[in-house]
């Protein structure tokens, strides 16, 4: 698990780097692959006090940012197995493609709705069809039925896909093209020419999140769930 860490604290640095290597790797990076859902509700209240899961290396304005590691963008470094935080102290929760990386998500959900206060908002954004990412470990996926099983009591306010069909084939097709190629560098140049070639097609899901169907092939989901009231 230390090596785990160690590794994942040498991405992030890396993402965050000054150097003029990592700096012009960050500038050819091609556009993501993936389009998110306007239909995706995005005006849930916030509180006073909001937490972020997962949100290391990113600025999360009007959120306590939480992750594994304290550093940069981390305001807390803890386990989401076991969150430092008193009851009821959240009025909104982000919980953003954390749950495949934990080992046990019925135990970060309770700490989740522990820490949510009565009436509080909580948005859960998971992977369904999407290759393997260890961060540092990557376990499981999730459907929008498997993620209303973890929803217990709290009301469902709204369901759908955050990314859809065109994502998954794009993502899919870079990983499978990179397997193709026996050397490091040989990966790396593919993954950012096909990269800068296919993007374009990933607007194809601004169509095709329309269908109901999208979700036999969808990339990322999301439930927005409240706290019930005493």
């Amino acid at each position: 698990m230390k090596t785990q860490h160690t590794e994942l604290e040498s991405l992030y640095r890396k993402r965050a780097s000054g150097h003029w290597r990592d700096r012009l790797l960050r500038f050819i990076q091609p556009p993501l692959p993936y389009v998110m859902n306007p239909a995706e509700p995005k005006d849930m209240p916030m509180g006073r006090w909001n937490l972020y899961l997962g949100g290391a290396g990113l600025v999360v304005d009007g959120y306590v940012n939480v992750d594994l590691l304290a550093i940069a963008g981390v305001d807390v470094a803890a386990d989401a197995e076991q969150l430092p935080f008193a009851a009821d102290a959240f009025q909104r929760v982000e919980c953003d493609a954390v749950l495949e990386h934990v080992r046990d998500p019925q135990r970060v959900m309770s700490e989740i709705r522990r820490v949510l206060a009565p009436g509080g908002y909580l948005h859960l954004v998971t992977p369904f069809c999407h290759p393997y990412h260890a961060y540092p470990n990557d376990f499981r996926r999730f459907s929008i039925e498997g993620l209303k099983e973890l929803a217990g009591p709290m009301e469902i306010v709204a369901e759908g896909w955050r990314t859809g069909p065109t994502a998954t084939l794009l993502v899919v097709v870079i990983e499978y093209i990179k397997l193709l190629l026996p050397f490091r560098a040989w990966r790396a140049v593919s993954h950012v020419l096909c990269g800068w070639v296919l993007f374009p097609l990933r607007y194809l899901d601004l169509l095709l999140l329309r269908s109901p169907e999208a979700r036999r092939i969808g990339n990322h989901c999301y439930l927005w769930l409240r706290q019930p009231d005493p």
